[in-house]
């Protein structure tokens, strides 16, 4: 059974100033989610499920679904912040969307097989991809059975602000620990910070690895993601800021003994856009990927 990329694009783009998902980056306005359709597609992906908002759809379908049809099969799912369990309801005031493991649970009626998650704004290049389809494409006898694709954290910076990452700690190859460090940066002298729920500022070494939100699942996650949904609104309903992370989710399971996540070694230099700043950046590295043969012109025919 091939594996399924879910893809991550219901994102506001509130610090990129707008819907960065459909941003023409490569030299014939690729968006980066092509790349990610077409490295997949190499690597051995059968099907892609998207998770979008109702309010981009038409768009959506018209600039970019349109592209992938005759090379490979697409679904669309919405992630809406009314979308909650029986006996809950969105409080007053909320306009921010639930977080990352929401988005991924608007999939379950669409995803049957084992499944990769990435951030449709993401470039995570080839090797990256290969590697979690084979681990995804092999048997998964037991539930909690999962993956993740380790980035180094020093190949997944920008120079132009602060970034979200799963900061990780493995033991034999295996997730011990992973914690959402949403404002990661250089300092002053070009360290890698962080400032910790303490405030204390913490340094971070350029090869720890860290989480681009490039995980592997096996569908028994949508009912653990379900279970651990209610525990987060009862403890969170009324913050209107809190978010309900995959790496939470993550940690939570492998902590309790429901999961064993294995790290999945890349070398892999992630780039994508952030911040306004970081557009010019990833248009020339697209473009001399295209030079290089990397990557064909145009992407799709």
């Amino acid at each position: 059974m091939k594996p399924t990329l879910y893809v991550l694009a219901a994102g506001m783009g509130s610090r990129y100033g707008g819907l960065k998902q459909l941003d023409g980056v490569g030299p014939n306005g690729e968006t980066i989610m092509d790349y990610s359709i077409y490295d997949a597609l190499k690597a051995g992906f059968g099907k892609v499920v998207f998770v979008i908002r109702h309010d981009f759809e038409q768009d959506f379908r018209d600039k970019i679904l349109s592209k992938y049809e005759g090379h490979i099969p697409v679904e669309v799912v919405f992630q809406s912040i009314d979308t909650l369990p029986e006996g809950y309801s969105c409080p007053e005031g909320r306009t921010k969307p639930w977080g990352t493991n929401h988005a991924v649970m608007m999939g379950e009626g669409a995803v049957h097989e084992p499944f990769a998650v990435i951030n449709a704004d993401d470039f995570y290049g080839r090797e990256a991809y290969e590697v979690i389809a084979r681990e995804l494409s092999r048997e998964h006898p037991n539930p909690g059975d999962y993956c993740m694709v380790g980035f180094r954290v020093g190949n997944t910076m920008t120079e132009n602000g602060t970034v979200a990452r799963g900061v990780c700690s493995t033991e034999n190859g295996y997730l011990t620990h992973v914690v959402e460090r949403t404002a990661i940066g250089y300092d002053e002298n070009h360290n890698i910070v962080f400032t910790d729920e303490n405030g204390k500022v913490c340094q971070l070494a350029p090869e720890t690895p860290v989480s681009m939100n490039m995980w592997g699942f096996t569908p028994d996650y949508f009912n653990y993601s379900n279970k651990e949904f209610v525990k987060f609104l009862d403890a969170n309903i009324n913050n209107t800021k809190a978010e309900f992370y995959i790496p939470s989710v993550v940690d939570t399971l492998v902590k309790n003994g429901d999961a064993k996540v294995k790290v999945l070694d890349t070398n892999s230099r992630w780039f994508g856009v952030t911040y306004a700043d970081d557009r010019q950046g990833v248009v020339d590295k697209l473009a001399q990927l295209h030079r290089d043969g990397v990557y064909p012109t145009p992407l799709f025919k």
